[in-house]
């Protein structure tokens, strides 16, 4: 009988990570992909790499994104389940002074990176059904208040879309798509952030309150949704949108 593999992009921190270790926890075998390969091979030292793949590589490359997932055909495996997380949140500026290179970017990684994730994994899932997870976000679903995230709200508002189309499309197969809206999340993603200080100062929205009912949530958490949702008791969840913020979104 062939082992069942989990595959997922943005694996080596943040939210890919902690879900990562979640499912290698549960003795699951995964294929991770990222373009930081020495935090995967630390992944990859503390569970074996009997249960852990690694493959470095650009979600927003066609032909590295091909040749990883027919290498990963080529094993032993059968893929059951995509994590489709990897993602930058990019330049944060005002549309006038958005660099289209910038804007470019952000849009290649996030959506067109979750769009080739998706359709190289079809192939490895269609014969046997499966589970999808895209991660998109509370801005660009739920959040538009939050000045200079332009292409970074935009990606996310397409990714949920794509998703739902996904859903339907992919139901003739037997593969579920969900769709997970993290609200502010204690990751490293703003080290990764590039923000035009003088350009947001201008943009500035006075909100009632800073209050928030909860504090930031962990990768953890997250984590604990996307095992639901690619769990048999999540069968008949497919096309969902579904925030994970603690209710932070609702002020």
């Amino acid at each position: 009988m062939k082992q069942e593999m989990i595959i997922i992009t943005g694996a080596a921190s943040g939210i890919g990570r902690a879900t990562a270790i979640a499912f290698a926890k549960q003795g699951k075998s995964l294929a991770l992909i990222d373009q930081n390969k020495g935090n995967l091979k630390e992944i990859q030292a503390e569970f074996g790499e009997k249960l852990i793949s690694i493959y470095e590589g650009d979600v927003s490359n066609p032909e590295q994104m091909k040749e990883i997932f027919t290498n990963i055909a080529m094993s032993t495996k059968t893929v059951t389940t995509l994590f489709a997380n990897a993602g930058i949140n990019g330049i944060f500026t005002s549309i006038e002074a958005f660099e289209p290179e910038d804007w470019d970017k952000t849009m290649s990684i996030n959506l067109k990176g979750t769009f080739l994730s998706v359709k190289y994994a079809i192939p490895l899932m269609k014969e046997n059904g499966g589970s999808i997870v895209i991660t998109s976000s509370v801005n660009g679903t739920r959040v538009f208040s939050n000045v200079g995230m332009a292409a970074y709200s935009s990606s996310k508002a397409a990714v949920a879309a794509f998703g739902k189309m996904a859903a339907l499309e992919l139901s003739n197969y037997g593969i579920r798509v969900n769709v997970i809206c993290p609200g502010a999340i204690q990751t490293n993603i703003g080290e990764r952030t590039h923000k035009h200080e003088t350009e947001l100062k201008s943009l500035e929205f006075k909100k009632e309150t800073d209050r928030s009912p909860t504090p930031p949530g962990t990768p953890e958490q997250v984590a604990d949704m996307v095992t639901f949702l690619t769990s048999d008791k999540a069968k008949h969840i497919s096309g969902t949108e579904i925030v994970i913020d603690g209710a932070q979104t609702l002020l």
